[in-house]
């Protein structure tokens, strides 16, 4: 990841305005005392976004491709909404943009396609710190003649670029893997499996899902070929989208109806999907875009501009509600999967797994709901990263995490139930 200079935690509080933010979710308004640490889950939603959704179903909820004005309309909010998230993401291209349902999806499309392309290079390599979705969706291959090599993280929560490299030969089709783990928060330095990877004349496809609400995407800077993203952890409603390098979709395998041109995005999209939320997930980057003008000094910055400013200022915003959560955790006594070393604090998110002794991930979940915190309780959809943790399926663990919209006050309230219940339970 491209690092750049943090500055001092109480700079940081006094510089990012999280109570004029937190005034634009409804959600956080309407919900009292609750506190929101669920977020990897989905995040809240804030009004701009609420209004792009509503209005879309009033003012144009018909069909795309007429020529009448409300067709029109719905036909230039989803290119609206292309331009938005490749901007987001510093694609290429607004045609390099699919819309869709969810990533899961969309890592199926392209494994089918992909599926098909196998010939000598019939070698993937998969992770055993991601989400399933990005696991078995790639060994469904299996029968279509893929082989898998396993890149798999350390004892220090990570993957390291250095395993990686004796799983690539020139065999490797392609590299699939997280951006940041959604069970435990760690980034990955994805420039550098980018640079690995192509090497060898492999692909890269990166799962991006978590590590979209947290900090800057950079699909050029990371050099990668495919990249997903789902848009209701983005604090948009409930959607996901493709990026792919234009010659890369267009060789790509897909299934499409003949009427429809066999370029992207046209012949990633196949169906309808909910254009509703797409005109949401436009507003969601231009909510975004608003964080950054707050660390501007100019007001004739570009969109890329403000994007990158808003993102780096949730970035280090974050930074610090991690380091109180890290904190809050090992005064509990939290037993902390992935990167527990503050010192290492910029290689995760403030997404924490943990667990408190013997004591039951569940029981400790559902206490904190008694006390107005929402978190998880699971296997978080990682079975095998459960199993590499010795955690059984059932009873997993516990995972709470945050973003820009919470507070340094959650995190002590966080703390000061979690201490509650540990001495309640014990």
């Amino acid at each position: 990841m491209n690092k750049h200079q943090t500055p001092s935690a109480s700079d940081v509080s006094a510089a990012f305005p999280v109570d004029k933010i937190r005034a634009m979710f409804p959600a956080l308004q309407q919900a009292g005392d609750f506190i929101f640490m669920d977020n990897a889950a989905g995040a809240q939603i804030p009004q701009s976004v609420l209004d792009a959704v509503t209005n879309h179903l009033v003012a144009h909820n018909v069909q795309r491709g007429g020529r009448y004005g409300r067709s029109v309309a719905v036909d230039q909010a989803i290119a609206d909404a292309r331009e938005s998230v490749a901007l987001l993401i510093n694609a290429y291209s607004p045609a390099e943009i699919c819309f869709g349902m969810n990533a899961t999806s969309f890592i199926r499309l392209v494994s089918l396609g992909i599926g098909q392309m196998l010939q000598e290079r019939d070698e993937i390599v998969i992770t055993d710190m991601d989400h399933d979705a990005n696991i078995a969706t790639w060994l469904a291959l299996a029968p279509a003649g893929a082989k898998f090599k396993w890149w798999r993280m350390r004892e220090d929560g990570n993957l390291h670029v250095d395993d990686l490299r004796p799983l690539i030969s020139d065999r490797t089709r392609l590299v699939a893997c997280t951006v940041t783990a959604h069970s435990i928060g760690s980034i990955v330095d994805v420039a550098a499996v980018a640079d690995i990877a192509h090497a060898a004349g492999a692909e890269v496809f990166l799962d991006c899902v978590h590590y979209g609400p947290h900090g800057l995407i950079d699909v050029q800077a990371w050099d990668c070929d495919y990249l997903v993203c789902s848009g209701y952890k983005n604090f948009s409603p409930h959607m996901g989208f493709l990026w792919g390098r234009f010659e890369t979709l267009k060789r790509l395998p897909t299934f499409r109806e003949d009427f429809i041109p066999d370029e992207p995005p046209y012949k990633v999209e196949a169906g309808t999907f909910i254009y509703e939320n797409v005109s949401g997930m436009d507003a969601a980057v231009r909510y975004l875009e608003s964080i950054g003008r707050n660390f501007l000094a100019e007001n004739n910055r570009s969109r890329r501009d403000n994007l990158v400013a808003g993102m780096n200022a949730i970035r280090d915003y974050e930074l610090v509600l991690a380091r109180e959560m890290l904190a809050v955790l090992k005064d509990c006594g939290a037993t902390i999967y992935g990167v527990a070393d503050e010192a290492r604090i910029d290689e995760r998110v403030p997404t924490f797994c943990f667990n408190i002794g013997t004591l039951s991930p569940q029981r400790i979940v559902e206490e904190m709901a008694e006390m107005q915190i929402g978190i998880r309780d699971g296997h978080m959809y990682a079975p095998r990263l459960m199993k590499r943790l010795n955690l059984s399926m059932d009873s997993g663990a516990i995972r709470a995490s945050l973003v820009h919209y919470n507070t340094i006050e959650e995190v002590r309230r966080f703390g000061e139930a979690l201490r509650t219940i540990i001495a309640q339970l014990s």
